[in-house]
């Protein structure tokens, strides 16, 4: 039974939503600030957290930017606020989709679980010929662990979110072949998924800041212009570089 945390300071919407996604099998845990929110993230499992912008105590992007500190829990934004500039620091912070007030229940219900059978899947299965070599990656400073589900740079672990690290797989898995913008949406937000394709741009500039030693003037995740991105293959760096 997947647990759900839904923090939002209406009870009208957390009432409905306990009642719906409770009925969808789900098991339900709410918040209706922000404090509290952050309180029951950091203490208690869930597999998915619907998190409101505005809260008292402590806003949603607060929250959000204080669980993306060692957290990969799947954080989904509920807001009235649909400007450009809040879908776009969202997921900056971290989060893994935006959905905007009103909403129908049957839309959130359809991106939850394609969230979750997502995650479900890369926890579960590897492609066949995906590997390099073996379940460890090595790329220049970087060592990608897949059987441990971790990625390190110079020996220290890199907290990814579940996004980021299904991104860099994608790209791993192209073995230094450019992918396509397309094709990276498919493979890391799912074919089925509607949002703004620029989320893709910006998960990119995330996972550079973590995994670049220089994330302006990247040597690891280059742009390909007109095409996509690709990862470096291992024999285009050494260790030191």
């Amino acid at each position: 039974m997947p647990r759900l945390l839904v923090a939002d300071d209406d009870e009208m919407i957390v009432d409905v939503l306990l009642d719906q996604f409770t009925r969808e099998g789900f098991a339900v845990e709410t918040a209706f600030d922000g404090a509290e929110a952050l309180r029951k993230a950091q203490t208690m499992p869930f597999d998915l957290i619907l998190l409101d912008v505005m809260m008292p105590k402590l806003q949603g992007w607060e929250v959000l930017r204080e669980l993306r500190r060692d957290s990969t829990v799947p954080v989904l934004m509920l807001t009235a606020r649909g400007e450009e500039l809040d879908r776009v620091l969202g997921l900056e912070l971290g989060a893994d989709d935006y959905i905007v007030k009103p909403f129908s229940f049957r839309e959130l219900l359809a991106r939850v679980r394609a969230t979750l059978r997502r995650i479900d899947y890369d926890r579960r299965n590897v492609a066949p010929g995906s590997r390099i070599d073996s379940d460890v990656a090595v790329i220049g400073p970087l060592e990608v662990d897949r059987r441990r589900h971790q990625v390190s740079r110079r020996n220290e672990v890199v907290a990814l979110s579940q996004r980021e690290y299904d991104l860099l797989i994608a790209l791993l898995d192209a073995h230094g072949a450019v992918v396509q913008r397309g094709d990276l949406l498919d493979q890391v937000w799912g074919e089925s998924w509607i949002g703004d394709p620029r989320t893709l741009d910006v998960h990119i500039r995330w996972l550079r800041e973590k995994l670049e030693e220089t994330p302006g003037q990247p040597l690891l995740i280059r742009t390909v212009r007109g095409a996509g991105y690709r990862l470096v293959s291992p024999d285009e760096l050494n260790p030191n570089d």
